[in-house]
Order: structure tokens, then sequence, then C-alpha cells
């Protein structure tokens, strides 16, 4: 129980430092990814960011089943 609640916390981390620093971070373009949907009417705006989901459930998946291996 101790080991997940390391991985949780540097999980945490790491998504704190990614947010903070998303401004100088303008080469990742989460959000805006080719394949990420945006609709767009008279006042409103709608995303649906597909790829981006997909792309950060592929690292997630990396990151957890390298830190998770027994």
């Amino acid at each position: 129980m101790a080991k997940g609640f390391i991985v949780l916390g540097l999980a945490f981390l790491a998504i704190g430092l990614i947010l903070n620093f998303a401004g100088h971070l303008s080469f990742l373009k989460l959000g805006r990814l080719p394949g990420d949907l945006i609709f767009k009417r008279d006042n409103l705006t709608f995303h649906l960011p597909v790829t981006t989901s997909i792309v950060l459930s592929v690292l997630l998946t990396l990151v957890l089943s390298f830190f998770l291996r027994r």
C-alpha cells in the first residue's frame, strides 16, 4: 500500500509540474492535436480532445506498468 501512495504522489507531482510549466511547454500542444474536435457555434465552443486523451492514456499506461511491475 505504501508503494501505491508513493506512485500516486509522484503522479500528482508530475501533473502539477506539467500544469505549472504548461506555458513554457508549448511544443506539447496537448488539447490542440490533429484529431481533437472543436465545435464552434454562435456563443458556444465545445472541445472534444480525442487524440489528446489517447496519447495521455498510452503514456500513463506505460509509466504505471513500469512502476507497478512486480
